[in-house]
């Protein structure tokens, strides 16, 4: 048994688990966290889900975690109240002095999930009935969390889809200009001023009180989704970022992940474009979960908010371009420039087919409704 293994026995020790330690493996899939399925001597018991907590990203750990407490128990407390959904939710293991976390004697930051079996998650949206189960769950989540008032719970990340912020910063790295890099941007930086105005109408609603806010899940990729073996979404993970914000930040999010014909890098901008078949799906299993929550003006931004969310996120992209990439993760010089070029490629696409894209979520509120 080598060191890393004696630590995790020992890390592991300070949960209220079920039988003793037995092994331990690595889970490469997250980027923030580090994880670890866990393997336990009780007969019959999936075992655990180990992860250390990156506190250089999430600076306030006991906010984090109370954060997902409060969201996890709410959910359990939804779902028996209707056991006709089938539907799971991350289960925290305290540790045995009863908190949510444990702080090891070098400063490191641990939790602890009960493993959730025979599940599968998705990097890629293969078809249209993966992309109904992705709405379909992301709309049950956040229906289910409609009952919470959103001030349960702190801002994790403060401003993070604060369009006028993303903005303000944006222009300060074009004055600044620090690695000389605006001047090969001209085209890039007259797309975002031609669009600054109507990507100002979401912030603008939030500030006038006619958009609600939710507690949302901010991290709509499909992968934070668990299916089982009969392709059903069963389960939303990785809550880090669940916190206060806009309906319209998850549906827009998700529609710029799971619809996107290319890669987020794809040099090559012809293969960009929105699928409007995946779009379709996810706004109808999304439409079906939460219509009874939500307000006209929510329904009617839906569609508008895939290009919000895809404008801020290549905002995002071009300002650490001109920064010199100190935030994103870059494999060479053009990298974020390239990220951003495919982002508002995706917003030239969505803004053809906005009329369909505004006729799919009214159709689906008419069956639905119906």
């Amino acid at each position: 048994m080598n060191k890393m293994e004696r630590n995790i026995k020992e890390i592991i020790s300070h949960f209220s688990i079920e039988g003793e330690f037995l092994d331990s493996e690595k889970n490469n899939t997250g980027h923030i966290n580090d994880s670890y399925l866990i393997k336990t001597t009780s007969a019959d018991h999936p075992g655990y889900f180990l992860q250390w907590i990156n506190n250089y990203i999430f600076k306030d750990v006991n906010g984090l975690m109370n954060n997902i407490g409060t969201v996890t128990g709410h959910l359990a407390e939804k779902l028996a109240e209707n056991p006709e959904l089938d539907f799971k939710v991350l289960e925290i293991i305290p540790c045995t002095d009863g908190r949510k976390y444990y702080l090891d004697e070098q400063g490191q930051y641990w939790r602890l999930y009960r493993y959730i079996d025979h599940m599968h998650g998705y990097d890629f949206v293969e078809n249209t009935n993966i992309a109904y189960e992705g709405g379909k769950a992301f709309g049950i989540f956040m229906s289910l969390l409609a009952d919470l008032p959103a001030d349960r719970l702190m801002e994790i990340i403060p401003d993070f889809h604060n369009m006028e912020k993303r903005l303000d910063t944006f222009e300060k790295s074009l004055k600044a200009d620090h690695v000389d890099r605006v001047k090969v941007i001209p085209d890039e930086i007259e797309f975002i001023r031609r669009r600054t105005g109507q990507m100002l109408n979401i912030p603008a609603l939030i500030k006038a009180g006619s958009l609600p806010k939710r507690i949302t899940h901010n991290d709509t990729k499909f992968n934070n989704i668990l299916f089982d073996a009969g392709e059903h979404a069963m389960c939303i993970v990785d809550l880090d970022t669940v916190m206060p914000g806009s309906i319209l930040f998850d549906f827009g999010d998700a529609i710029r992940t799971g619809a996107n014909t290319a890669l987020e890098d794809e040099k090559d901008l012809s293969k960009v474009d929105i699928n409007l078949p995946i779009y379709e799906a996810y706004t109808a299993g999304f439409i079906k979960s939460t219509l009874h929550t939500l307000t006209e003006v929510e329904i009617d931004n839906l569609a508008f908010s895939a290009r919000f969310m895809t404008f801020i996120i290549g905002l995002r992209f071009l300002t650490d371009f001109i920064d010199g990439d100190p935030y994103f993760r870059t494999s060479y010089p053009e990298h974020n420039l390239d990220r951003a070029k495919v982002q508002f490629r995706l917003i030239e696409a969505m803004e053809r087919e906005a009329e369909k894209m505004q006729a799919i979520v009214k159709q689906s509120v008419e069956k639905y409704r119906d």
